[in-house]
Order: structure tokens, then C-alpha cells, then sequence
């Protein structure tokens, strides 16, 4: 009579697959938050350079003026 075969690695608990599941899911969003925080650095970048354009631009109208 031969021995049952031993499993080399133990079946995931329902809990171990929930968390899996969780870690997936949210890696997914954190890469999410870190894409749209980016994005909103370069949008406050690209206003920070046209408020500079315009502010040189009305100051170089009123150098003119005077």
C-alpha cells in the first residue's frame, strides 16, 4: 500500500485569498492615485508657467506705457 501523496504547499485559507485579492485591488489604486498625482503636478506646473508668460507680458505693457 502506497502513502498519500504530501503537497509541497499549503492550500490558501479563504481569508489568505481575500487578502491576496485586497493587495491586488489595491496596488491597482495606488497606481491609480500616484498616475492622477502626477498629472496634477504637471497641470500645476504648465499654470505656473503661463501665469509667469502673462505677468511678464502685462508688465512688459505697462513698461511700454511709461
Amino acid at each position: 500500500m502506497q502513502a498519500a501523496p504530501v503537497r509541497a504547499t499549503a492550500i490558501p485559507s479563504f481569508t489568505d485569498a481575500l487578502r491576496a485579492v485586497e493587495s491586488l485591488l489595491m496596488s491597482s489604486g495606488q497606481r491609480t492615485a500616484r498616475r492622477n498625482a502626477w498629472t496634477s503636478v504637471l497641470e500645476d506646473r504648465r499654470r505656473a508657467k503661463d501665469r509667469v508668460e502673462a505677468q511678464q507680458v502685462l508688465e512688459q505693457s505697462f513698461t511700454g506705457r511709461l
